[in-house]
Order: structure tokens, then sequence, then C-alpha cells
């Protein structure tokens, strides 16, 4: 096997690399944005998304612009110590431009808001604060003591609530859809402003959680939004193309 590094008399190869990146949980991220690369690098070629030798050569320059290789020879001593020849680096480079084009055309203004258009209502966000007592009780009886005075829910979080939110007055902040439990996500969402909800209990009845929703945000398309869109568009069609192709880790 080809050695990576050396220390003294011992040889770190490509098997031990591969068993140690297997161990310390790094290998299956790391062979997932591979596969990834791959796939989009294949469907944009199939799609037949032109790459040309001008956009080629100007990233190559910029590559060797942010590594402060200036000269030829810089960038072939570069190259030369990492083993690399210049025709895989510029299957590097090119295959980078495949997958910015392709991602790109995925994720475009009109498909976002084509997306928007359908699922705006996955992009309501609401505004809550919370306490989170020990006992069944302890909450009931918060709840009563804050329906009568909600102004004091902040003071309560503050002395009372054992979530880690209590030295904030218990504000969570703005929140998506799917950022809570579905049961208690449903009836917060329908909630109006000012309205207290719970105690929820927790699953083994540890805790107990009561919710004051402070305001609520119709959706809207923002910046923010945009950019989920354009990610949840993308791992869709990432998805849809790994069906595409037999893929097999070893």
């Amino acid at each position: 096997m080809t050695a990576i590094v050396r220390i003294d008399d011992e040889v770190v190869d490509v098997a031990e690399f591969i068993r140690l990146l297997k161990l310390t949980g790094q290998f299956e991220s790391l062979i997932e944005q591979i596969v990834r690369d791959k796939l989009t690098v294949h469907a944009a070629k199939k799609q037949g998304v032109a790459v040309s030798a001008d956009e080629i050569q100007n990233r190559a320059d910029q590559f060797r612009r942010v590594r402060g290789l200036h000269r030829a020879a810089d960038m072939n001593n570069y190259l030369d110590a990492l083993h690399v020849s210049l025709d895989e680096f510029e299957v590097f480079i090119t295959d980078g431009l495949y997958q910015e084009k392709m991602l790109d055309e995925i994720g475009n203004d009109a498909a976002i808001r084509d997306y928007f258009a359908l699922n705006s209502p996955k992009f309501d966000a609401i505004e809550v604060s919370h306490i989170v007592l020990d006992s069944d009780g302890k909450a009931k009886e918060m709840i009563s003591y804050l329906r009568d005075d909600p102004e004091a829910f902040a003071e309560m979080a503050r002395e009372h609530s054992i979530a880690d939110t209590r030295e904030s007055g218990g504000v969570i902040g703005k929140v998506l859809r799917g950022s809570l439990k579905p049961d208690i996500e449903a009836k917060i969402f329908n909630a109006a402003v000012g309205d207290l909800l719970g105690p929820f209990p927790s699953e083994d009845r540890s805790c107990f959680e009561i919710f004051a929703v402070t305001a609520k945000y119709p959706a809207t398309l923002d910046a923010d939004v945009a950019t989920e869109i354009r990610r949840l568009l993308r791992e869709g069609w990432l998805m849809a193309r790994a069906q595409e192709h037999v893929i097999e880790a070893r």
C-alpha cells in the first residue's frame, strides 16, 4: 500500500488511513460528499452543461492567486508536492465548474419562486418563549399564575425554569415549522400571539414545558427562506439522481 506519512519507522499507509477514517466516523461524510459531487458532474455532462476553456483558465488562475502561486514554477512545485499531475488538476477544476453550474441551475430564482408558491406554509415562523419545570403540579400552578399575569412570563422563567434559556427570560426566539415536536408544533402554529400553551410533558415525564407565543411571521420569500429553499431543491435533486446509479461504498 502507498505510504501517506512516516513517523520515524512507523508508516501510515492508505489502508490504515481509510481504517482510521471509518473508526473515527469521518469516512461516511467524506464519501457522501464525494458521491454528491460526482453525481452532480455526471448529471451536468448528461444535460449538456458547457464549460469553456476560458472558464477553466480563469478558475485555475483564481486557485493560484488564492494560494500565492504567482509563477508557473510555483504552481508546478505545488502540484509536484501533492503528487498531482496537471491533467488531474484540470479535471478537478473542470468538475468544480460543472458542479457550480448544475447546482445554480437547480436552485435558480424561478425554481425558488415556484417552490415557495406551492409550499409557503412551510416557511411560516413564530417567536416563542418557554418555561420548563420538573413536575406536572408546578407546571399547572405556573400556567394558572401566568394566565392571570402574562406579563410575568420572563420573570417567572428566570426564577423557576430549569431550561438553559432561563437567563434570557425563557426566550427561544424565531422558529420555523419542523423545529418543534409535531404535536406541540401544530398547536403553537395555530395559536394567536399572546396565547399560553401547555404544560407539555417530556416522553419520560421528567419535565413539563409551557410556551408563550410572542410573535407570528407569515411566510415571505426573503434571503433566509430563499437559501433554505435552494438547499431543499438541491437535496431533492441529488436524492433523485442517486436513484439513477448503483452506488457502493467499500
